[in-house]
């Protein structure tokens, strides 16, 4: 018989190839063995040839370890996006997120991994990524957030740019920034401007905890912290202020926004004030003109929609040099006006 491009003659084999012989019993002896077309077929080349040793087809078996589950299987698996993944596992890792990338065939522990899917879980449903981990950067600083504040945005940055502006860092100028939350726009100002006063507001005793603890533990001593609506909160002996700055609540009540994704999870008296989203800008710039030196700025963050209508309430409250400046994606994000002269603060 022929297979594989070899001939075999004579006895049979078989009990050579699977360790038992084909029934020939009945067969005389000497009389060539039919193998069957399924076992022929089964058979390599080597197992036909004279004097080679073949490989017998057996069951194969695994002898190596099992394949351990890695940082790289992990983030894969997190139903995340990549970044939302990286800082989650970086977090309950206590690593930095280049050294994911460094390790990423790195075995994982169970329980490490246990507690980073948990993790995900909660960030699919929505919850913010800085109220899992408890931290935010904004404008390089490492703050502590929690669910008592807003989080921190990149948008804000365009705020604190344009009072870095303002600010000459030679000068000792008073800086107040309502409505402070997790002391973001504060903090931010304080560190760029060792020389300032800054005194930072909020209504909610949670956010002035967690904005007083930021404080702390940057080592900012520059700042001070007051409780309150808006200018009530400040001190009888407090101002007048070469600076206000703002990012209060100014959502529309309804916009769909507010029932999707992070924001279901923010403050909500941080995010709307109600109505038309526009009372707490009324209020800070209404009252701004009282509060600052002749030639003082004044600054707020406000909704995509709202630059027209927020000039115009600089304009009838007797700001002059009125501006909008628009945040990274290009959206305008924050106006800005000056108080009467030409010179900001009365020293300068």
């Amino acid at each position: 018989m022929r297979a594989g491009g070899a001939t075999t003659t004579g006895g049979c084999g078989c009990s050579r190839f699977w360790g038992q012989s084909c029934n020939i019993s009945s067969r005389r002896r000497g009389a060539p063995c039919r193998l069957s077309e399924r076992n022929v077929t089964a058979l390599t080349p080597n197992v036909l040839t004279p004097n080679v040793r073949p490989q017998l087809p057996t069951r194969e078996v695994s002898t190596t370890a099992p394949t351990p589950f890695t940082v790289r299987h992990a983030l894969a698996q997190s139903g995340l996006v990549p970044v939302d993944a990286q800082v989650l596992l970086a977090h309950v890792l206590g690593v930095g997120r280049a050294w994911l990338i460094a390790h990423a065939t790195d075995p994982l522990p169970r329980d490490r991994a246990d507690a980073f899917f948990a993790l995900a879980k909660r960030r699919r449903e929505g919850e913010p990524v800085a109220y899992l981990t408890g931290r935010r950067e904004f404008h390089g600083l490492d703050l502590d957030v929690s669910p008592a504040v807003l989080v921190p945005r990149p948008e804000t940055e365009t705020l604190v740019e344009c009072a870095l502006e303002r600010l000459p860092a030679e000068r000792p100028l008073a800086v107040v920034d309502l409505g402070t939350g997790s002391g973001a726009i504060a903090l931010a100002i304080a560190s760029e401007r060792p020389l300032a006063r800054v005194l930072a507001t909020d209504a909610s005793p949670d956010a002035l905890a967690v904005a007083r603890g930021n404080a702390t533990r940057l080592g900012l001593a520059n700042v001070m912290f007051a409780q309150g609506d808006w200018y009530e909160a400040l001190p009888a002996d407090a101002g007048p202020f070469d600076l206000v700055a703002s990012n209060p609540p100014y959502i529309v009540a309804g916009d769909p926004h507010l029932g999707e994704g992070d924001l279901r999870f923010e403050p909500a008296c941080a995010l709307s004030p109600g109505g038309d989203g526009l009372a707490a800008l009324r209020a800070i710039v209404a009252d701004a003109p009282a509060r600052l030196v002749a030639g003082g700025w004044l600054m707020v963050e406000h909704g995509y929609d709202q630059s027209d209508v927020v000039r115009a309430l600089f304009a009838r409250a007797g700001f002059e040099a009125i501006e909008s400046r628009r945040d990274l994606a290009g959206i305008p994000r924050v106006v800005l006006g000056r108080l009467g002269s030409e010179r900001l603060g009365s020293e300068l």
